[in-house]
């Protein structure tokens, strides 16, 4: 199992995390590569968006600790987390009868202050944030009107226009049909590497990871079974270990990224 040598700026140390009685992951450790594209997968219920919401302060472990620039995530006050970190949720309820382009105007509250109110900045901030996941069209347009896929670009928007360091992205292409799934991958990578911001993303789709992440985290049961680049961890034998599907991997032809291709049942049965 490949590790970052480092811990980065966010990671956990020796957590618990827990939903009342039920454990989803004991004494994990964990941290997140500083300018990463990190892409976390596994079967359902493994722990993968549990650690997340670790991750963003929206559970607190049983034990252990968080830690964001070293110091505990839970004695950040809420604006000045909000000034570090960005958190597309899996699911978001936006207020009644607000328009697409008042909710990502809300990404810049972090920002503002009793010395420093809203500027041009902030409008300049707010439109390209709009016009990156293509939803400026829709800016008049209250939120509850729009499909499932626009209102999921339109919380992206907010997310980016928050302008964090880091952006913790929660099963981002949900709702989202292929070629937008693509489209909010392709403007992920393009955060990371552009503008350098480190991007901790749930994905389901192996593959779609193994395309975009830098750094994969592959989880099972509450644990980490491998980490590292995609291309050094992801194996016909990892597959089949994380998620009970023999597969065989082969070089992606449009970008050398490895790409798991399953069996097909007949010969599932014949290699078990």
């Amino acid at each position: 199992m490949t590790a970052p040598e480092e811990p980065g700026r966010l990671h956990a140390e020796n957590v618990t995390l827990r939903y009342g009685d039920r454990a989803i992951a004991t004494d994990l450790s964990i941290g997140v590569p500083d300018g990463s594209f990190t892409v976390i997968v596994g079967p359902n219920a493994c722990g993968k968006s549990t650690l997340l919401r670790a991750f963003a302060r929206l559970l607190r472990p049983a034990a252990g600790r968080v830690l964001l620039d070293g110091e505990q995530i839970s004695a950040l006050s809420s604006k000045e987390l909000a000034r570090r970190l960005g958190l597309l949720p899996q699911s978001s309820t936006a207020p009644d009868g607000i328009t697409v382009a008042d909710l990502v105007s809300r990404g810049r509250y972090p920002h503002q202050g009793l010395f420093r109110q809203w500027s041009r900045e902030d409008d300049r901030v707010v439109a390209e944030s709009m016009a990156a996941t293509n939803v400026d069209t829709l800016a008049a347009r209250f939120v509850d009107e729009l499909s499932g896929g626009q209102r999921q670009r339109v919380w992206l928007a907010m997310a980016i226009a928050q302008q964090t360091p880091l952006l913790l992205l929660d099963e981002p292409t949900t709702f989202l049909d292929i070629a937008h799934q693509v489209e909010v991958l392709d403007l992920c990578a393009r955060l990371h590497e552009e503008q350098n911001r480190t991007l901790v993303a749930v994905l389901h789709d192996l593959n779609q990871a193994a395309r975009y992440a830098s750094h994969l985290i592959a989880m099972r049961d509450g644990a980490v079974v491998a980490q590292g680049p995609p291309g050094e961890i992801v194996t016909a034998e990892l597959v089949e270990k994380v998620f009970d599907l023999p597969c065989q991997v082969i070089e992606d032809p449009q970008t050398g990224t490895p790409l798991v291709v399953p069996m097909a049942p007949g010969h599932r049965s014949r290699n078990r």
